[in-house]
């Protein structure tokens, strides 16, 4: 591999699922041939502490830039450019391949030899904006490759590019810790903490965001409770969605038989997956198909944990399950089939150990990051 800079305004300290991509993927790579340039987290002492100790753990060299968001101006561009000849890097990996991927050019001509842009969710909906299209045939035309998620960011995002740049394109999903998510995580001492030890549990972990399709699951509880009385849908994770949520429980007359658990450290995801006997998350796409789900990784996790999932046919989420193998595909707004398929599932034990056993199977075999982290070296 080339010596790489990383340009990215999605890294942690700062939350979130492409930041957790391009974390893991940079601890896959060699430190010595890395360089990280990347945005603030948030702005004040707090936010510059946690940053600061952040980076001081990272076993390769993180640059930041003063701003919270790290777009593509003269000045970041000048500042990119002074990195990779200051610390000899060949190669320019872009975190987000709209907008960062515009300085493509600018880090060629300052003796870049290979650019790559990693596409994520947010770039299939900039392929249906005149303005934003035209941004990404330049990004396609002035790097390597666009790397992308699955078929259905591929296919919206190359009708964008051109000719020559759509056939350079490269798969490259997120991975899984197949060491972290695994059956034995701990889910039994979650459902005893909880109180629903002897309980059926339908997990979902996501943000609590309209696209994530909670609010199908809390309406297609009656059906699942008439046919398994004792269910409990068990919601792990925070956001601005959750009074809404609360509040359609309540309405439903479904409240005792829904337990939120909030935000929930890193660290104890596995085990809460672990806690479900079935996962679900009926993802829908709105706004016109500006918001969809770009891969679904919490899918492959629960995957990687034993679980048989449920999966709502949103962008990409059907790139995460093997329909019928894994789990199912259901219609993300339609509350009869994920009640159908969850009630199919929590009835039949042995359905939920073979679907369990060949999505961890599944996970191994294609989604393992030191397999993924290979072929972005190769990449590089």
């Amino acid at each position: 591999m080339h010596k790489t800079l990383i340009v990215t305004n999605d890294f942690p300290p700062r939350p979130g699922g492409i930041q957790a991509f391009l974390h893991n993927m940079a601890l896959r790579l060699d430190p010595d041939q890395l360089v990280v340039y990347a945005s603030t987290w948030k702005r004040g002492r707090e936010g510059a502490d946690a940053t600061a100790a952040f980076d001081a753990e990272q076993p390769f060299t993180v640059v930041r830039d003063r701003t919270t968001m790290l777009l593509p101006t003269p000045a970041v561009t000048r500042r990119a450019t002074e990195l990779l000849r200051e610390h000899g890097c060949e190669s320019v990996w872009f975190g987000a391949a709209a907008p960062l991927g515009l300085m493509g050019p600018a880090l060629r001509r300052a003796g870049a030899r290979r650019l790559v842009a990693t596409s994520h969710g947010h770039e299939a909906g900039w392929a249906q904006l005149p303005a934003a299209r035209r941004l990404l045939r330049r990004i396609g035309d002035g790097t390597d490759t666009i790397t992308y998620l699955g078929e259905y960011t591929r296919s919206r995002i190359a009708a964008a590019l051109s000719p020559e740049a759509a056939r350079r394109m490269v798969q490259l999903p997120p991975g899984v810790d197949e060491k972290t998510f695994h059956p034995d995580s701990g889910g039994d001492a979650v459902r005893r903490r909880l109180g629903f030890a002897d309980r059926p549990v339908v997990v979902c972990v996501s943000r609590l965001v309209p696209r994530k399709g909670q609010d199908t699951l809390i309406r297609a509880l009656p059906a699942i409770l008439a046919r398994v009385p004792d269910t409990v849908l068990l919601i792990v994770g925070g956001g601005p969605y959750e009074k809404e949520l609360r509040g359609l429980a309540a309405r439903t007359g479904v409240a005792d038989s829904v337990h939120f658990t909030g935000a929930v450290p890193w660290s104890e995801l596995p085990a809460h997956y672990g806690a479900g006997d079935v996962f679900a998350m009926p993802c829908r796409t709105r706004r016109g198909g500006l918001d969809v789900e770009g891969l679904g990784i919490v899918y492959l996790e629960a995957s990687a944990t034993g679980l048989p999932v449920v999966a709502g046919d949103s962008g990409g989420a059907p790139d995460a399950v093997l329909d019928g193998e894994t789990g199912w595909v259901v219609r993300g707004d339609s509350t009869e089939e994920s009640a159908e398929r969850i009630v199919a599932l929590l009835e039949d034990a042995e359905l939920r150990r073979r679907m369990g056993e060949r999505g961890r199977q599944w996970v191994e075999e294609k989604w393992r990051w030191d397999l993924l982290a290979e072929k972005l070296r190769d990449l590089l």
